[in-house]
């Protein structure tokens, strides 16, 4: 059976080093993309050419291309929101989905950035989603410093306390937003990449940017449009839900109501894990993926 892994931002195929060499050892069909406008892939002028349709169409083509019918798609990040659409716009060439910290999310009754500028309270800047929604602007200052980027944020918490701290502010609405000011965000955990794997991130951002990855936060409200029935249709397939304990921006709660969409659905938690779940807990998460592969598809 073929699996699919979908990376998130921002990160692209390697992400999913530690998991190629388990999963084909296991029986599985490895397949493991660079992203539309990640490095390693093509990144198409605009911002619409990275909607939902785009990004579960390449999905798909890459199937036609392998000679695939059908896969098990596992989604980490903005590779979940991906996969969790699939079953929706594809069903037909789903085998089955992994959601890895990003849960299937119910469809908000209003667009999404209307409700993250309420979570905002007048100061969008203070979350990175709505910043990125400036054209220009964000790219602009992470591509200055990918290495940097990579340094403060992709690191392992050693409590929950390691991130939620940098972000309380007496003066105002939780900043959820490291990336505007980078030199100033304390460096919090342990090193999660060696200094060869963060050469390799940076390398590899630095020859591609940031422009098109961040154009996939500039299609929540398009996707929200044009895809009505994703978050709010039942899925019917198998589907795993791995959450991280420690993750601040995709915490286990969101998947709480996902029973209810989803009725042959797994949840289990890793604890002690942050946001970058496949690389801080790679012997436990290939278990309880591997695990559950076998017993639903062999």
């Amino acid at each position: 059976p073929a699996v699919v892994l979908c990376h998130g931002f921002p990160e692209f195929a390697f992400s999913w080093r530690h998991q190629v060499a388990p999963l084909a050892e296991a029986g599985f069909r490895v397949i493991v993309p660079n992203q539309r406008g990640y490095p390693g892939s093509d990144g198409p002028a605009g911002s619409d050419a990275y909607d939902i349709d785009h990004l579960t169409g390449d999905l798909v083509a890459l199937l036609d291309a392998l000679e695939i019918e059908k896969a098990v798609f596992v989604g980490h990040d903005w590779g979940g929101f991906v996969v969790w659409a699939m079953p929706t716009l594809h069903p037909d060439r789903v085998l089955g989905v992994v959601g890895v910290n990003t849960p299937y999310l119910p469809r908000m009754p209003i667009a999404p950035t209307e409700v993250m500028k309420l979570v905002a309270e007048g100061d969008d800047d203070r979350l990175y989603i709505l910043w990125f929604q400036q054209p220009g602007v964000a790219e602009a200052v992470l591509d200055r410093s990918p290495r940097l980027l990579f340094e403060k944020i992709m690191r392992r918490p050693r409590s929950l306390e390691d991130f939620t701290s940098q972000m309380n502010d007496d003066d105002g609405p939780m900043d959820m937003n490291p990336f505007r000011r980078l030199e100033e965000v304390e460096t919090l955990g342990d090193e999660l990449l060696s200094a060869e794997e963060l050469d390799h991130y940076a390398s590899a951002f630095e020859t591609n940017g940031f422009r098109a990855p961040i154009s996939w936060y500039r299609n929540f409200d398009r996707n929200w449009n044009i895809q009505p029935e994703v978050g709010s249709a039942t899925i019917e397939h198998p589907c795993l839900m791995l959450t991280a304990e420690w993750d601040v921006v995709l915490p286990p709660a969101l998947a709480e109501s996902m029973p209810e969409r989803i009725p042959d659905l797994e949840t289990v938690m890793i604890e002690g894990c942050g946001h970058w779940t496949q690389q801080e807990k790679p012997e436990e998460f290939n278990r309880l993926l591997i695990d559950w592969l076998q017993r639903r598809f062999r």
